[in-house]
């Protein structure tokens, strides 16, 4: 509403109101002061005033005052012989004057404002989490992080730690950004509260890197949506092995999983794109090729087309978490469009996996951490 009020003057209400999708109704109904509420009458078998002040009044006796009110009500009924109102009536009462309240000290939670993130290209926002894998005992697991873009749902980093650790998402993230080519001030990093992500260390390091951070609300499980649904795509895979005999093990299967991921499997939500091909640019050059698939079997029988022409399902040209409502959205700020990928627009016909990969075992001997490349074979890390 306040947008149509300051362009209404420039553009009209009916042209602003068109522009932004709101109904002229809905405008000129929300700008009318809402009429003043009409006092409630009293009913006539309401208590008087004085009524009410001699029940407050017996309810602060002293033999009455650490009693409920059902208590006093049935005491006044078998010691005096006397009836003031009803139970529901002594807690109005008592509601009227303040003095109905929790005995009990609760724990009142703050409010946390719902997250509210935009990604029209990639490297605008990422998303990361840390999920569990089971071990080769009962009670032994391995930790898979994964750093994922969330608008071409590319995963871009990940590695394999035997523990949840602060200083594992901090390599992690710092060396995928530096291989990311990321441009201080234009990404923002989506997580939830977990102990690494809270940790003073890692937030200083986002601070470093120029990166925005933003976390889930608490006890929400459908703010980091794009990370879980990444976890769920690798758990439910039919070769996916109920334990890890090892942490080399593991990382053997993400090996296999994270190309197949970027390259070969074909996203729902991309219009079956593959998430390379979104994240490298190579969108209008597939989609272009599977037109032409569509164009020639329609010239061949168009009789089999019955509605129209068969059409390419595009991606999305947003992808939003938490979404507000249309009437409730301010113009999205747009950061300066960074770069699709390592690769040019063109991209390469498959990315190699793309994922940054980390093993958390050291190397004996190492000193430095090497620099991290996509090739298949595996960097120690300190």
């Amino acid at each position: 509403m306040r947008l149509v009020d300051d362009t209404a003057e420039t553009f009209g209400v009916a042209a602003s109101c068109e522009a932004l999708g709101v109904a002229r109704a809905t405008y000129y109904r929300r700008k009318r002061p809402a009429p003043p509420s009409k006092p409630r009458p009293s009913p006539p078998r309401a208590l008087r005033r004085e009524e009410r002040a001699r029940v407050l009044e017996v309810l602060h006796e002293p033999a009455h005052v650490d009693l409920a009110p059902a208590q006093v009500y049935a005491k006044l009924l078998d010691e005096r012989g006397e009836y003031l109102c009803s139970e529901r009536t002594m807690y109005r009462v008592l509601a009227a004057a303040g003095e109905v309240r929790e005995r009990r000290d609760q724990l009142v939670h703050p409010t946390y404002a719902k997250p509210e993130l935009l990604a029209t290209a990639p490297n605008q926002v990422w998303s990361w989490d840390i999920t569990k894998l089971l071990g080769p005992a009962k009670w032994t697991y391995f930790y898979l992080y994964v750093v994922l873009d969330v608008f071409s749902r590319y995963v871009v980093g990940w590695m394999v730690a035997e523990r949840e650790s602060a200083a594992h998402a901090r390599r992690l993230l710092a060396e995928t950004y530096e291989k990311r080519h990321i441009t201080p001030g234009t990404l923002t990093l989506h997580q939830d509260r977990g102990a690494p992500m809270r940790a003073k260390t890692f937030a200083q390091l986002l601070a470093d890197l120029g990166v925005t951070k933003s976390h889930s609300r608490p006890h929400v499980s459908d703010d980091n949506p794009y990370s879980e649904a990444q976890f769920k795509t690798l758990k439910y895979r039919p070769d996916f092995p109920g334990r890890f005999d090892s942490l080399a093990h593991a990382l053997g299967y993400h090996r296999t999983f994270f190309p197949w991921y970027n390259d070969e499997h074909r996203h729902d939500a991309l219009g079956l794109l593959t998430p390379a091909d979104v994240y490298f640019g190579r969108v209008h050059t597939v989609l272009a090729a599977r037109q032409r698939v569509l164009d020639t079997a329609f010239a061949a029988h168009p009789e089999r087309f019955v509605r129209k022409p068969p059409t390419v399902t595009r991606p999305p040209a947003e992808v939003w978490i938490n979404q507000p409502p249309r009437e409730a959205r301010l113009p999205a700020i747009v950061p300066a469009q960074p770069a699709t990928g390592a690769e040019s627009p063109a991209g390469p016909k498959r990315s190699g996996g793309g994922a940054q990969r980390l093993d958390a075992t050291p190397s004996a001997g190492s000193r430095t951490a090497p620099r991290l490349s996509d090739a298949p074979t595996v960097e120690p890390l300190q």
